[in-house]
């Protein structure tokens, strides 16, 4: 399963926001990496570096390599819409980001790893694919026999009632079971991200 296993701290302050969730260190060190501290010449931006940030920002946000976004990006251009907004729809849609919006997950990371593990079902099917594209009325469940997972239990404890920010989606705690209502629009979902600009730099 291909995932970036890099340094997750060094590639938040690099791209200026905590991408990968709270992170204390990012916190105290809200500023480009190196061993110097922050720079106090500011060099401006050219507009392909500013463009290449958004994007990279959305990849290490969703947790998607590059040929995998550029495919996603591919299909969404050959949608009726506006592209960078069918974008979103699809990275939206991901089985993986799903779990994690419904609250089973802390994390989208930790919500990919429970899904390759076969803690998740879709539709009662059990699917060990992470990039699995959701349609509206499917359903996901936590499976029986994960259904006493401590980390499962403690994370639905703690952000089950965040599902509520999201429109798109219904949690149903007492059957450990969500279900993917219809793609989210672009206004409702939260991620700080100019999509506009990833379209410009693959228009290039």
């Amino acid at each position: 399963m291909a995932r970036y296993t890099g340094p997750r701290t060094k590639k938040a302050r690099a791209l200026g926001e905590a991408i990968f969730g709270y992170d204390k260190v990012f916190e105290k060190k809200k500023y480009g990496p190196g061993q110097h501290g922050p720079s106090k010449r500011r060099k401006q931006k050219s507009d392909y570096a500013i463009q290449l940030t958004e994007k990279q920002k959305a990849k290490y946000t969703y947790g998607v390599l590059e040929r995998q976004f550029r495919k996603m990006f591919d299909k969404a251009s050959r949608q009726s819409g506006k592209t960078g907004e069918n974008l979103f729809k699809l990275l939206e849609a991901r089985l993986d980001n799903t779990v994690y919006r419904l609250g089973i997950a802390p994390t989208r990371r930790a919500a990919r790893q429970l899904v390759s593990h076969k803690h998740i079902a879709v539709n009662g099917v059990v699917t060990n694919i992470p990039s699995c594209t959701l349609r509206p009325g499917d359903t996901i469940q936590v499976r029986g026999k994960s259904q006493g997972m401590d980390s499962i239990l403690e994370s639905l404890s703690t952000n089950a009632q965040n599902v509520r920010k999201f429109p798109w989606l219904e949690w149903n705690g007492d059957k450990m079971e969500g279900v993917y209502i219809q793609a989210p629009n672009r206004e409702e979902i939260p991620e700080k991200i100019n999509e506009q600009l990833i379209v410009e730099l693959y228009s290039k």
